[in-house]
């Protein structure tokens, strides 16, 4: 089993494509509209995607730890360090939480104000 994909309602959807596609070479599957005519796309790789729907300027309410629903989601990484350096290079403001086994992580929020994770877990050898 694995996650196929996340939905998300984006604000403008040229602008998401170009961040997640600098920062985790993440690329187009499809691009199209929605049944109610909204600039849509997906973008992953053959196994997992992200699902993009633009909506706009609405209003994001930043995620709250204490309330029922989704928090963040997160992506593996082979090279933590590179992806800070592209995370600076987008004008992303990255946050360290305290790390714990396993792995090191950063957490971020993407242009929309979603939060996401990036973890990078030691390679064996």
């Amino acid at each position: 089993m694995f996650l196929e994909h996340v939905n998300m309602s984006v604000a403008d959807l040229d602008r998401t494509i170009d961040f997640y596609g600098k920062l985790l070479g993440l690329k187009v599957r499809w691009r199209g509209a929605t049944s109610d005519g909204l600039p849509a796309a997906h973008v992953g790789d053959e196994r997992c995607y992200l699902a993009l729907f633009e909506v706009g300027d609405a209003e994001r309410k930043p995620a709250d730890y204490g309330r029922l629903g989704l928090n963040h989601y997160g992506f593996v990484v082979q090279d933590l360090d590179d992806c800070r350096a592209r995370l600076a290079e987008l004008g992303a403001v990255v946050r360290d939480p305290p790390q714990y086994d396993p792995g090191r992580r950063l957490y971020f929020d993407d242009p929309n104000g979603v939060e996401v994770e990036l973890v990078e877990y030691a390679q064996a050898g």
